[in-house]
C-alpha cells in the first residue's frame, strides 16, 4: 500500500442499483440506524449507539479520521430507486492484522436482495487502481452466513480462523 495519500473521489463507485459514496454530515442519521439496530449488530463487535450525537461522534472520530489519515475507509452505500444510504462498504486498515479489510453493513429490509455482493464487487474493483490497495481481508465473526456469502462471492476464501476484539472470527482474504 502506497503512503502517498490519495484524493477520496466524489463518487467511488456506481452500479445499476447503488452509489457507492463518501459519507457526510447530511448521513448521521444513517449512521445512527445502522448502528443502534440489534438485528445488525448482531456480528457486530460494538455497542448500539443511542442517539444522533454518537452518531455525529462516529462520523467525525471514526469515518473522517480514516478519511483523513488513510485515503479511505467506509463507504455510504445510496439505493437509487430508494434516494436513501442504505448501509456501508469499504476498506479500513486493520492494526491488529495490519492488513486493510473489507466491511460492509445494511439495514435488514436490504438483505437477501444481492446488495452486499454487487456493493463489495463494485468496492473492490476500484481498490487497486484508485487506492492502491492489492489485498483484502474480511473478519466475519462465527456465524454470521450472510456476511461469509458476500465475502466467497467476491473470491474471498477462508484464510485463517482467528480473534477480533475477543470474538472468534474466520479471516476471509483476496489479492486483488
Amino acid at each position: 500500500m502506497s503512503h502517498i495519500t490519495p484524493v477520496i473521489p466524489a463518487v467511488i463507485a456506481e452500479t445499476d442499483r447503488l452509489l457507492i459514496r463518501p459519507f457526510n454530515q447530511h448521513d448521521i442519521e444513517a449512521i445512527l440506524l445502522m448502528n443502534s439496530n440489534p438485528d445488525v449488530l448482531t456480528y457486530i463487535p460494538q455497542l448500539p449507539l443511542k442517539s444522533l450525537i454518537e452518531a455525529k461522534q462516529v462520523f467525525k472520530e471514526v469515518i473522517q479520521a480514516d478519511y483523513n489519515d488513510k485515503g479511505f475507509g467506509r463507504w455510504a452505500v445510496f439505493h437509487k430507486a430508494d434516494k436513501k444510504v442504505i448501509g456501508f462498504c469499504g476498506p479500513k486498515y486493520i492494526p491488529e492484522y495490519d492488513k486493510v479489510e473489507l466491511g460492509y453493513r445494511y439495514l435488514p429490509e436490504y438483505w437477501g436482495q444481492g446488495i452486499g455482493t454487487e456493493a463489495a464487487k463494485a468496492v473492490m474493483d476500484t481498490l487497486k487502481p484508485m487506492f492502491n490497495i492489492d489485498e483484502v481481508i474480511a473478519l466475519i465473526l462465527y456465524g454470521n452466513v450472510g456476511s461469509e456469502k458476500v465475502a466467497v462471492n467476491n473470491g474471498m476464501v477462508l484464510f485463517e480462523q482467528n480473534e477480533y476484539k475477543g470474538h472468534k472470527v474466520n479471516v476471509y482474504q483476496r489479492r486483488l
